[in-house]
């Protein structure tokens, strides 16, 4: 009984704290958890989506940089990942940076749809036959601009959607023109006009991810603030 007293009678913030809310609530710390995640994400969602590319001939790598894995070379992943890490901790820190944190529709599920959604664009990109490049560049750039208003919304994201593209495409053009790779029947400066759609669809798809696992390390530090 005496026990049970001295434990009712500590404050809730003794109660609560331990190495797990040390960590969660070490900025640093949780920046590492969440690059490492991202890093991760981004590295899964490359090696799946390459095979689609390659099932369809969209994509073709030199022999002499051809890897085991999903036929993908051994680079493309690393880098695809550490991009998904640089996107999805940098969308909440705008987020923070323009003191208006994102609001719409934050939970898992709908972050989930949006990756399936993503996933459902490049599976477009690679599987259904269009008349034309233009209809196929037009298609994808509607479902894009969908995914944006239905998970997103925000003018930054759209913004960074938008300058994510570009970069992206721009890279990617520099590379083809070295020789690295190759896009097959390449219609716009040596890769497909579609690619800053994907592109800009994958951006915002991190981005959603990369706010919601924000979320953790803000919910338990306004948590802890509150019971101090």
């Amino acid at each position: 009984m005496v026990e049970a007293s001295k434990l009712k009678s500590l404050p809730p913030v003794q109660k609560m704290r331990g190495p797990y809310i040390s960590v969660i609530t070490n900025h640093k710390i949780n920046l590492t958890i969440r690059g490492v995640v991202l890093f991760s994400i981004g590295v899964f969602l490359a090696l799946v989506l390459n095979l689609l590319q390659v099932q369809r001939n969209v994509t073709l790598f030199p022999p002499d940089v051809i890897a085991s894995i999903f036929s993908s070379a051994w680079w493309v992943p690393p880098c695809i990942g550490t991009a998904s890490a640089v996107i999805g901790l940098m969308y909440p820190c705008i987020d923070r940076h323009l003191g208006e944190p994102h609001k719409f529709k934050r939970e898992w599920s709908s972050v989930m749809r949006c990756v399936a959604v993503f996933v459902g664009i490049n599976h477009a990109s690679a599987k259904v036959d269009f008349a034309n490049n233009m209809q196929l560049s037009l298609t994808l750039a509607a479902l894009s601009i969908g995914l944006w208003w239905t998970f997103d919304r925000s003018r930054s994201g759209f913004g960074l959607g938008l300058g994510i593209a570009f970069f992206a495409t721009l890279v990617t053009q520099l590379l083809v023109y070295k020789g690295v790779f190759q896009y097959t029947s390449p219609d716009f400066l040596y890769v497909r006009s579609w690619l800053p759609c994907i592109f800009f669809a994958g951006g915002i798809t991190m981005g959603n991810i990369g706010r919601q696992l924000a979320m953790y390390e803000c919910k338990v530090v306004q948590e802890k603030a509150h019971e101090d």
